[in-house]
């Protein structure tokens, strides 16, 4: 914590929290991936999973909640199925002989997990054979080019495929390539030279990453069919505001979290799936949300709008309150006010605003002449405020205190 910030904190150590966060390294910095923290004394760390292909980001510090407990579940129900898979995946003799015969000589096919192979970091220009019972195919940090329909033709389990960070042109895909692996759950082709989503993708996608490449327009069609893709990251491309619509996202029914940050966006996307629970759209150039843009997505719970253009006419009065937000995050903003926000947010992030002043009353979500009418479940949720990077200074107001009595943690 900075000599400016001043913060109050209501607890001695936080418990389970899970929180998607990007990476801190610029490298990586899309990863948003999920990570439980664990209570060490007097703060939060994160704790160690052992294990790939399950890889795990930095999760940001927040306190014990309603949505910690949602993502907590998630996370575990996840890390149950990978384990499962992994513990299963044991192959009969001749099948894992024929695998590491089979093996590319610039790769690594342990025994101790027959189903990966490993190409990472060798500097291969092209994608050697892929054994027939590959279920992970780790390819990342090569020079790439072609992602071949020869190369995968036996690959038919392949579940997980990593190409980040190679030189893979939209031309240098094969309709075939796509089409071989059928039962694709996870690709990751970021940090590559992408102009469009890659086509026609396979039906049993859950999670598409694509940030960083140089992707500005999604086709109408692009996403048909694809009503597993839970997870779509396409974070520091070069989108704009009509790339992004109804047609372009048509068939993405079980979209969960997208991430949309790092483009051209200067409004807020339209036509989002009503499935939508995470959107980030942090570094765009967005000015305003539209009054009623939130009565079109009642699931959204997690909102990043960190590094825009938003200034305080730029919010209508009441956009948040047709929401469920539970965090919400303005940070790095022209606002000069405190706006309204739902009962359900827990989590509000403001620092580095023009904010000068907060008065309790007016954004309290309940009148505090009707307060011990809410003083229940029903009452106002919030639990960590930040506003540091303001022109704010102590003392805390009584009515924020009184309004806010679930807060644990405030920075000024």
């Amino acid at each position: 914590m900075t000599s400016e910030q001043f913060e109050v904190q209501m607890f001695s150590c936080s418990p389970v929290m899970l929180y998607p966060l990007e990476r801190p390294t610029e490298a990586q910095q899309s990863e948003t991936l999920l990570q439980p923290l664990r209570c060490s004394q007097s703060r939060a760390e994160p704790a160690q999973l052992g294990g790939s292909p399950f890889s795990l980001t930095s999760a940001h510090r927040l306190h014990h909640s309603r949505l910690s407990i949602m993502m907590e579940v998630f996370l575990v129900l996840s890390c149950l199925l990978l384990v499962s898979s992994v513990s299963s995946q044991d192959l009969p003799y001749e099948d894992m002989l024929q695998q590491l015969q089979a093996c590319p000589k610039e790769c690594r096919c342990p025994p101790s997990f027959p189903h990966a192979v490993y190409c990472d970091s060798k500097g291969l220009k092209a994608i050697p054979p892929v054994p027939p019972h590959t279920w992970y195919l780790y390819m990342q940090n090569n020079l790439i080019e072609v992602l071949s329909e020869q190369a995968l033709r036996n690959a038919t389990q392949l579940r997980w495929v990593n190409l980040n960070r190679n030189k893979i042109t939209s031309e240098g895909v094969d309709e075939g390539a796509m089409k071989a692996m059928s039962s694709l759950l996870h690709l990751y082709m970021e940090d590559n030279l992408l102009t469009d989503i890659p086509s026609p993708l396979p039906s049993s996608l859950e999670q598409l990453r694509l940030s960083r490449n140089k992707i500005s327009k999604i086709p109408p069609g692009a996403f048909s069919g694809m009503d597993h893709l839970s997870l779509l990251d396409l974070q520091g491309n070069k989108l704009e505001d009509d790339s992004v619509t109804e047609q372009s996202l048509k068939g993405l029914s079980g979209l969960v979290q997208l991430n949309l940050a790092k483009n051209n966006l200067k409004s807020m996307p339209g036509g989002l799936p009503v499935s939508t629970i995470q959107l980030f759209l942090d570094n765009n150039a967005i000015e305003k949300i539209p009054a009623e843009y939130f009565k079109g997505l009642p699931k959204v719970a997690f909102l990043r709008l960190n590094y825009n253009k938003l200034e305080d006419g730029g919010l209508p009065k009441d956009v948040f309150n047709s929401s469920n937000i539970l965090d919400l995050q303005l940070s790095h903003n022209q606002l000069t006010e405190v706006p309204r926000f739902p009962l359900s947010l827990e989590h509000l992030h403001l620092n580095h605003n023009k904010i000068k002043s907060v008065n309790g009353s007016e954004i309290c979500p309940v009148p505090l002449s009707e307060f011990y009418d809410y003083f229940d479940e029903k009452g106002p949720r919030l639990q960590y405020l930040r506003l540091d990077g303001n022109e704010i200074k102590p003392p805390i107001p009584r009515e924020l205190m009184l309004c806010f009595h679930l807060l644990r943690s405030i920075v000024i």
